[in-house]
């Protein structure tokens, strides 16, 4: 991949975990009270591939989603960079997953009446942190990184459903987050689409120093990865280094 993408040096390494899950517990209060995820304890560091799996219904998308500061614990908390989140506004949430995170999803979520490009600007206009003409040279670099350079003023109509992934993973890129967090970035793929997505997952980790962690139903997929965290009833019944 580009240069845009290269690892930062291990001298700037940070010493406080990535991301870390104390205790998190999320009820969900309805008539019936439910329990999606219970009292998971994890530490995620830098240059991790990390797959959550488990049955439909077990809490792997609730923990990504609180992982990922889209979500609060009703008990517990997350701390990114040693940093707790729990007292955070939503200002101060919605900045921190701007700076730190990326999210790729099982469907891309692209807004159909904007460009690749444009779409990967996005997380960068919300940031506010560089110009129009720096943005724009950003997100045609990032594209170009990841074999887009020609289908940068297209829109996702006009993208194949594997060409729509990647710009969704360009976009989760745009303003160089060390954590990228994917709910079946390769669900709704064919199986060439899905090993092109993939790769490009595990070249982040392996190439440009990049955390990835992924939801999926695949256990060959999750087999192929560094780590697998298996969730059953909302627990953590295993944490294997591949």
């Amino acid at each position: 991949m580009s240069e845009i993408l290269a690892r930062a040096p291990a001298a700037v390494a940070a010493t406080a975990p990535l991301i870390e899950a104390r205790a998190v517990t999320r009820i969900l209060a309805e008539l019936v009270p439910t329990t999606l995820v219970r009292d998971v304890n994890l530490v995620i560091g830098d240059n991790e591939l990390v797959a959550i799996t488990g049955p439909s219904g077990s809490g792997k998308s609730s923990l990504l989603y609180l992982l990922g500061l889209l979500d609060v614990p009703t008990a517990g908390e997350v701390r990114i960079r040693g940093r707790a989140t729990a007292a955070m506004d939503e200002d101060e949430r919605a900045s921190t997953r701007l700076s730190t995170i990326g999210f790729v999803f099982q469907f891309h979520f692209l807004l159909p009446e904007f460009s690749a490009r444009q779409n990967v600007m996005l997380p960068m206009r919300a940031l506010g942190r560089l110009s129009l003409r720096q943005m724009e040279e950003r997100a045609d670099a990032l594209l170009a990184a990841l074999g887009l350079a020609e289908h940068a003023a297209k829109r996702p109509d006009q993208l194949s459903g594997g060409q729509r992934q990647r710009v969704a993973v360009a976009r989760a890129l745009a303003n160089e987050p060390p954590l990228i967090l994917a709910d079946e970035p390769t669900g709704s793929l064919d199986s060439k689409s899905s090993e092109q997505v993939f790769e490009i997952l595990r070249d982040l980790v392996t190439h440009h120093g990049k955390t990835v962690v992924a939801v999926t139903h695949d256990l060959g997929l999750a087999a192929r990865m560094h780590r697998r965290i298996q969730l059953a009833d909302g627990a953590v019944v295993a944490d294997e280094a591949g």
